[in-house]
């Protein structure tokens, strides 16, 4: 980190940097691919799930690319949930008229064109004569392009020459895909720009400089266009499924995490030109003391975000490679580029409010060296007698005063009290857990009501049928006999057979319950356990479908959870002992970040379910809250404990951590702040999934950031004191003379 610091603040090597650097980015830039990824995220599960075994054996099938759009007619508007009082309000719409009924047999006669099956497509009235269905079989189509343009051609036939006031719902599984992919259109290009828009705003706001927030504003955006070429690069490489949710995770991380690593690296860099007339003699301190917290912190979410390789679903694999390049990126960003950029721009970046040596200290002696660095310059310059001999001298004038500084010493002054409040709340906001549900139906993870939720809830209500479906194969021998077992069993309404091929005969069932309800997923695991329990070939039967398939997506889920969790707070313990040389400060700092994320998910839940109103978590949002998180809310405590552990060789392990909490306070609340901003910007997208996990960061970053690492944590270390470092010494620990130009040396935290 010394030598990166010296290559980086010369007079002609930073110079020598920045060029090299902007123009490996510009090759880079013209030499990657773009992201070419699918526009909707991928619903597949795991290859040895019992639906993707019939996925494959479908593909077989004479009819393997066929879909089925689904078309309601009606009056009035679809009722807003199923069993909802306003869904009285179909039984008084007026019956179809027999010129409505005439239009809507001519619409199908349209919509027969376009079906490779057109004797199949004729309408269906409910029984009370209010709504009319057209099932439409439809030949299949592979990319998302092309289900949203089938879909709306379908409208378009649908809705041509219409009577006055008849209304029509396009759902099914056409529907619900094109919905889908709708909502992630231009989904790329408008996340960023609300990203880069939030950032700046904040930015401006933080350093109160109308120059200073475009240097990392710009080295972080080129960080985050970097990444996604290569992420382009890799996905196509490794045939890795990059979506548009993958992309929109990917901006919001680079960005938030990239300023974030940003704003503490210039916080240092202004500290030390409070003290050190020479920028570049300043920026090698700042890179020196911030760097190796910064590099910690970033390998801490890469690492953490790796273990995601280990998961079932393709699609957190994909995240979890995306990511931790995106991570890697802003930290070689902010480490190599940034400190460059900074000491080219020199100190006049900061206008107006210039940081500038005080008169009164430009010509101090090393006695009266306040800052923990500028303290062990003073140190070095008298002969070693061990840290006995280092007395503490006071705190800097210019923080003494501060917010962060009365709130340090309230929190030295009464832990006990203090910290017993933070945890009281943090305990009432995990409460908020109590009768939380994850899974969400197939109507309930879109936000707006599109058309294909109406649609669905129109089918529900106006033809009284289950929502829900299943594809059974069945060994042909014995079709017959295992649509028969089908009937009998608990929520399966009804079993057609359908077409054979390659031993396997084709069984229709529908469901009752809602698609992707919990009722429905109950009707497959019976299907299941009653084929499993059969004799001959009846065992051989496979249950698939696309509700099965969510099915199989939860339980592939709650499988990588129950894995992942653990090798994530493995791997974040393991660089805390090696960072901070200490056993009882990781284990403090992990239970921190884990209550946070408890407390997090409860105070989402109960904001969900009687505000937002969604009934439960989306499958992927415990386990990727939990990794963002536990990731990102160790790096506030990280930064603090290290400049506490930095502290601690002077000042003691108590006055240590109140030096610490208030040299740090600003600026890990400015960056907390920003990424929680930075993280709600996921809810632009109409994805349940997505404002979820933005809004659990958001709370999590902000409740870690404004209690946990400001009282919380504080409040234990001053209990504990030296105990809080078990079983590392206090000592001192000198680097080469000469890292301040020329001036002797200069203790570093936890390298």
């Amino acid at each position: 980190m010394r030598t990166l610091a010296r290559l980086q603040t010369g007079k002609v090597s930073s110079v020598i940097v920045l060029v090299v650097s902007l123009v490996v980015l510009g090759a880079l830039f013209g030499l990657l691919p773009k992201s070419s990824g699918e526009t909707a995220p991928s619903m597949a599960a795991p290859d040895s799930a019992e639906s993707s075994k019939v996925t494959a054996l479908l593909k077989k099938f004479p009819d393997a690319d066929r879909s089925t759009a689904l078309i309601v007619f009606a009056h009035g508007s679809a009722p807003k949930l199923r069993g909802d009082p306003t869904t009285a309000d179909l039984q008084v719409w007026p019956e179809l008229t027999a010129a409505e009924q005439t239009a809507i047999a001519d619409r199908a006669a349209a919509l027969a064109e376009k079906s490779p099956t057109p004797q199949a497509v004729r309408p269906q009235l409910s029984d009370d004569g209010s709504a009319a269905l057209i099932v439409v079989p439809v030949d299949g189509e592979s990319t998302t392009d092309g289900v949203v343009d089938q879909a709306a051609e379908l409208r378009s036939i649908a809705r041509a020459d219409l009577p006055d006031g008849l209304r029509v719902w396009l759902t099914g599984p056409v529907g619900f895909q094109a919905d889908t992919a709708n909502s992630f259109a231009g989904a790329d290009l408008r996340l960023l720009l609300i990203t880069a828009a939030v950032v700046a705003l904040l930015l401006i706001i933080t350093y109160r400089s109308p120059v200073l927030w475009l240097v990392p504003l710009i080295v972080v955006a080129l960080g985050d266009g970097l990444a996604r070429f290569v992420v382009a690069a890799v996905a196509a490489q490794f045939d890795i499924p990059v979506d548009a949710s993958i992309l929109g995770i990917l901006s919001v991380l680079v960005f938030g995490a990239g300023t974030n690593y940003a704003l503490l690296l210039i916080a240092r860099y202004r500290e030390e030109l409070l003290v050190e007339p020479d920028p570049r003699a300043a920026m090698r301190t700042a890179v020196t003391s911030a760097g190796p917290a910064i590099l910690a912190s970033g390998s801490t979410v890469a690492l953490s975000l790796l273990m995601l390789l280990f998961a079932s679903l393709a699609g957190n694999r994909a995240l979890g490679i995306a990511c931790a390049i995106g991570i890697a990126i802003a930290l070689a960003m902010t480490l190599l580029v940034l400190p460059a950029a900074l000491v080219v721009c020199r100190r006049g970046l900061f206008w107006p409010f210039i940081p500038r040596v005080a008169p009164q200290r430009a010509g101090a002696e090393p006695a009266e060296a306040t800052s923990a660095s500028a303290k062990a310059d003073a140190a070095a310059s008298r002969p070693d007698t061990g840290p006995a001999s280092t007395p503490a001298p006071p705190a800097r004038a210019d923080a003494g005063h501060t917010v962060w500084a009365r709130i340090g010493r309230a929190v030295a002054h009464r832990p006990a009290v203090i910290g017993g409040v933070a945890v009281l709340l943090v305990a009432f906001l995990a409460l908020g857990l109590l009768g939380s549900r994850i899974g969400l139906t197939q109507t309930g993870k879109l936000i707006g009501d599109p058309e294909s939720v109406q649609g669905e809830r129109m089918l529900s209500v106006a033809f009284d049928q289950g929502g829900g479906q299943a594809t059974v194969l069945a060994k042909t021998a014995v079709a017959a006999e295992a649509a028969e077992l089908a009937t009998g069993v608990d929520g399966v309404e009804s079993a057609r057979p359908g077409d054979s091929a390659v031993g396997y005969t084709r069984i229709d069932v529908t469901l009752a319950g809602d698609p992707q309800s919990a009722e429905v997923f109950d009707g497959i695991r019976a299907l299941r356990s009653t084929y499993a329990d059969a004799d001959g070939q009846l065992r051989d039967t496979l249950v698939g479908g696309i509700d099965a398939n969510a099915l199989d997506q939860e339980t592939a889920a709650a499988d990588d959870r129950a894995l992942i969790i653990p090798l994530i707070l493995a791997v974040v313990f393991l660089i805390l002992l090696l960072l901070l040389r200490s056993l009882v400060a990781p284990i403090i700092l992990i239970l921190s970040v884990v209550a946070t994320y408890l407390a997090s998910l409860g105070a989402g839940n109960w904001l969900f379910q009687h505000v937002l109103g969604f009934p439960a978590f989306d499958t992927s949002v415990v386990l990727y809250s939990f990794l963002f998180l536990v990731a990102l809310g160790v790096d506030y405590n990280i930064f603090l404990s290290t400049r506490a552990r930095e502290e601690r060789v002077h000042l003691g392990a108590r006055e240590g951590m109140r030096e610490a909490l208030t040299r740090t306070g600003g600026v890990i609340t400015s960056a907390g702040i920003l990424l929680a901003a930075v993280f709600v910007v996921l809810g632009v997208l109409p994805v349940v999934a997505l404002a979820q996990i933005g809004t659990i960061v958001c709370i999590g970053v902000l409740l870690d950031t404004l209690v946990v690492r400001t009282l919380l944590v504080p409040a234990i270390a001053f209990l504990l004191g030296e105990r809080f470092w078990w079983p590392s010494h206090r000592h001192a620990h000198r680097a080469p003379a000469g890292e301040r130009g020329g001036d002797p040396a200069v203790p570093l935290e936890a390298r």
